[in-house]
C-alpha cells in the first residue's frame, strides 16, 4: 500500500524542475564537487615512482586492499592524495558513537542537542586526524620498502622526509574530503560522506565490466557465468530497493477533538520503522574495521623479516583474512549483524518516541502510555531488525562469495550495490521533497494573487 508521502511524489510536475533555480543550484554544487573530487583521486603523493607504483598495483591486486581501493575510487592504487579516503573518519565515528553508548560523560553530551553533537563530531575529527596519521605512516614505510622486479624503487627519496610528508598530505587529503562532505550536505544534494563514497565505487564500474567481458573474450570466464552475474546483479537492484523500501507501520490513535461544527472527531496517523533503519552504515563500519588492521598489516609487510615471529603473523593475517577465507566471511558477517543492532540503538530511541507520543496525547491501541509503549516499540524494532539485519548479511555475504569462488577478478559485490542503490534513493528523495516545496510554494503564491484580486 502506497504511503501519502508516495502518492504526492507520484503527482509532482517534473515541469517545475526548470523553474526551481535553488534546486539546480544544488545540483550542480554537488556535481561540481564530486568532480573535485575525482581530480583529487589523480595526484599522486610527492616523491612516488609511478612505474614501480603499478607494479605494486599489480602484485597487491586480488587482496582485501582491493576493497580499499573501490571505495577509494581507485586512489589507493594511484596512491594518490585521497588514498585513505574517508575510511579513517567512519573508523573513528565507530568508536566515539560507542563510546557515547557506554560512558556516562560522552552521553549526557550526545543528550545536550546541537551543542553535544558539535563537541561529538569534534572528538570524531581528532580521532580521524590521528587513524590517518597511523595509516599513514605504515602506507608511507610499507612504500619505501617496495621495489619491482627491474629495481625501480616504489619512493624516489627515501627516508623521513618522505614519511613526514606523506603523512601531511594522506591528512589533509582526508580533511578535505571532509570538508568537501559538509559542503555538500549543506550547500548541495544528499549526504556528502555517502555521496563520496558512492562516486568512488561508481568511478570503478567501468574497469569492473571491461575486466568482466574481457575475461569472457579470452575464455578465462564463462559466458554462463557472466550471464549469471549479470542477473543476480539486476535481481540484487530489485531485491535491495524492495527491501529498503519495506516499513512496519503502527497506529497512532489520538483522542476525540472538538471541530468546528460542535462534532467530536478522533484523528490517527501510522508511526512508520523501517526494517533496514541503520541503512549503509552496518557494511560501511564492518568493511572499515577489518581494513584498518589489514591495510597497516599488508603494508608493514614489506618492510618486516618474513622468517620472523612479527612477519609470520602478518601473512597469516593477510592469508586467512582474504575475500572468499571463511575467517573474513564469518567476522563480515558478524559485523554486519552486530552494527545493524547497534546503529538502529544509536538513531531511534523506544523511550523518547514513547514520551512524545504521551505529551501529544497519542497512543498506540491495547498499548498503555509511558513504559508500555516503550517496551512494545523496543519489542517490535528488535524483531524487524532481525529480519534487517539477515537481509544485510546475505546481501553483503553471499554475493562476495559466489564472486570468490567463482574466480571473477571484481569486487562489484552486494556491499557495493547497497551503497549505490541507498544514497541514489535518499538522493532523489531530497530531490522529490525540493521539487514538492517549490510546487506548494507556486501553490501558495497563486493563492495570494486570487486572494488580492477579490
Amino acid at each position: 500500500m502506497a504511503s501519502r508521502a508516495d502518492s504526492i511524489a507520484s503527482n509532482l510536475n517534473l515541469a517545475n524542475f526548470s523553474k526551481a533555480t535553488e534546486l539546480r543550484q544544488r545540483i550542480w554544487f554537488t556535481i561540481g564537487a564530486l568532480v573535485v573530487f575525482r581530480f583529487l583521486s589523480f595526484v599522486p603523493l610527492p616523491g612516488i615512482n609511478p612505474l614501480a607504483l603499478r607494479a605494486l598495483a599489480e602484485q597487491t591486486q586480488g587482496g582485501i586492499l582491493d576493497m580499499f581501493n573501490m571505495f577509494t575510487g581507485g586512489s589507493l592504487e594511484r596512491m594518490s592524495l585521497i588514498a585513505l579516503g574517508v575510511m579513517p573518519y567512519i573508523t573513528a565515528s565507530i568508536v566515539v558513537q560507542m563510546a557515547a553508548a557506554l560512558h556516562p560523560t560522552l552521553a549526557a553530551l550526545k543528550k545536550e542537542g546541537t551543542t553535544g553533537r558539535q563537541k561529538l563530531n569534534q572528538y570524531t575529527r581528532y580521532g580521524a586526524v590521528f587513524l590517518c596519521a597511523i595509516q599513514g605512516w605504515f602506507l608511507a614505510a610499507g612504500l619505501e620498502s617496495f621495489a619491482n622486479a627491474a629495481g625501480l624503487q616504489a619512493v624516489v627519496n627515501p627516508g623521513y622526509t618522505f614519511r613526514v610528508g606523506a603523512v601531511i598530505s594522506l591528512v589533509g587529503g582526508t580533511m578535505f574530503l571532509l570538508w568537501l562532505g559538509e559542503q555538500i550536505t549543506s550547500r548541495g544534494i544528499g549526504n556528502g560522506v555517502s555521496l563520496i563514497i558512492m562516486a568512488g565505487i561508481v568511478a570503478q564500474f567501468p574497469t569492473f565490466i571491461s575486466n568482466l567481458f574481457e575475461g569472457g573474450r579470452t575464455g578465462s570466464i564463462g559466458a554462463g557465468i557472466i550471464v549469471g552475474f549479470i542477473l543476480m546483479v539486476v535481481v540484487l537492484i530489485l531485491f535491495i530497493s524492495f527491501m529498503e523500501r519495506a516499513q512496519r507501520r503502527l497506529l497512532i490513535q489520538y483522542p476525540k477533538r472538538a471541530t468546528q461544527r460542535g462534532m467530536m472527531q478522533a484523528d490517527s496517523s501510522h508511526l512508520p520503522l523501517k526494517l533496514n533503519t541503520a541503512g549503509v552504515i552496518p557494511p560501511i563500519f564492518a568493511s572499515s574495521l577489518l581494513l584498518l588492521p589489514l591495510t597497516i598489516s599488508q603494508f608493514a609487510g614489506n618492510s618486516i623479516d618474513p622468517s620472523s615471529g612479527a612477519g609470520s603473523v602478518i601473512q597469516s593475517l593477510n592469508q586467512y583474512l582474504q575475500h572468499g577465507q571463511p575467517i573474513y566471511m564469518a567476522l563480515y558477517a558478524m559485523g554486519i549483524m552486530f552494527f545493524a543492532f547497534f546503529y538502529t540503538a544509536v538513531v531511534f530511541n523506544p523511550e523518547e518516541t514513547a514520551d512524545n507520543l504521551k505529551k501529544n496525547g497519542g497512543f498506540i491501541p491495547g498499548i498503555r502510555p509511558g513504559k508500555r509503549t516503550a517496551d512494545y516499540l523496543d519489542y517490535v524494532l528488535t524483531r524487524i531488525t532481525v529480519v534487517g539485519a539477515i537481509y544485510l548479511t546475505l546481501v553483503c555475504v553471499i554475493p562476495e562469495y559466489m564472486i570468490a569462488q567463482t574466480g571473477i577478478p571484481l569486487f562489484l559485490g552486494g556491499t557495493s550495490l547497497l551503497i549505490v542503490v541507498n544514497v541514489t534513493v535518499d538522493t532523489i528523495t531530497q530531490i522529490q521533497s525540493h521539487l514538492l516545496a517549490h510546487q506548494y510554494g507556486d501553490l501558495i503564491k497563486k493563492a495570494k494573487l486570487k486572494g488580492r484580486m477579490r
